[in-house]
């Protein structure tokens, strides 16, 4: 059963790092179908520090220790007790995919970043530190920025103020593009829960036409490739904020579908930040 919902499904949320991993590469795959034979997208991967933010991501992962020699059996047969190595515990790091457009005429000079954000962006912390100062070199540079913003959960992370986008038309989810040639000016894509995702321009050289990137079919490859059918609990809320009019939106939406009988928002206890 594909995804019930006309755009972006919310339940994927919960499996961002999956989707995640797959939206680049069929992101890069569509790009490269349409670049100038001289320009190419590359996938480029950075070193995260997973924050406590996340449940779903734990700090700490549990590994096997080495034996330490001089064991002896002890207990039932056949079992051995081990003293264990005593260590320090430590935040282990992931990597992040994104794409890096370059021209390979040129040395490899970098023409635009695109970038899927993670909740590593979007929570407090030193990785999300290090993504806002990259954001601010690129566009101090003739590097053109494009971000992906489909997690309604953290704080905006996009280069594009929230301050600057009219309140009316604020969205769980947004994309922002902006260019080398226009400095001041930053083209917001809002995408709603209600509509299918855009197909955005990506930009290129200044000589170079747009190249269009179309989202709902890279989220349906997505979900499809996944294979999250049975996953999601659809007569519960998906995690994260929402606010009153998408949480009657979506339920609405669902019993339409036959996918719920009971209103979510009358069993679900409140939950912090969600929004009003």
């Amino acid at each position: 059963m594909p995804s019930p919902f006309p755009g972006m499904d919310p339940y994927l949320e919960a499996h961002w790092r999956d989707v995640h991993a797959t939206l680049v590469p069929y992101a890069r795959a569509a790009l490269t179908r349409q670049l100038p034979r001289d320009l190419k997208a590359r996938i480029e991967e950075r070193v995260v520090l997973e924050g406590s933010h996340d449940e779903r991501y734990p700090d700490v992962r549990i590994v096997e220790s080495p034996f330490r020699k001089g064991a002896t059996p002890s207990g039932p047969a056949g079992v051995t007790a081990i003293t264990p190595l005593i260590v320090p515990f430590r935040r282990e790091t992931a990597t992040e995919g994104y794409i890096r457009i370059i021209d390979s005429g040129s040395g490899n000079r970098v023409v635009t970043v695109i970038e899927v954000l993670s909740p590593t962006n979007k929570f407090a912390g030193p990785s999300r530190d290090e993504y806002l100062r990259k954001q601010d070199e690129l566009c101090r540079s003739d590097t053109n920025l494009v971000e992906i913003d489909l997690l309604r959960a953290g704080k905006h992370a996009a280069a594009v103020s929230l301050d600057s986008i009219p309140a009316a038309r604020r969205t769980p989810y947004l994309v922002s593009v902006w260019r080398a040639t226009a400095p001041t000016l930053a083209e917001v894509y809002p995408i709603p829960l209600q509509q299918p995702l855009p197909a955005i321009k990506v930009p290129l050289r200044p000589k170079d036409r747009d190249v269009e990137l179309g989202l709902q079919a890279l989220l349906v490859q997505a979900f499809d490739d996944g294979g999250y059918e049975g996953d999601f609990d659809y007569s519960k809320d998906p995690e994260g904020p929402l606010s009153k009019a998408d949480a009657a939106w979506i339920d609405q939406w669902l019993r339409g579908k036959g996918l719920r009988t009971t209103t979510a928002a009358r069993r679900r206890k409140p939950r912090s930040g969600n929004a009003p």
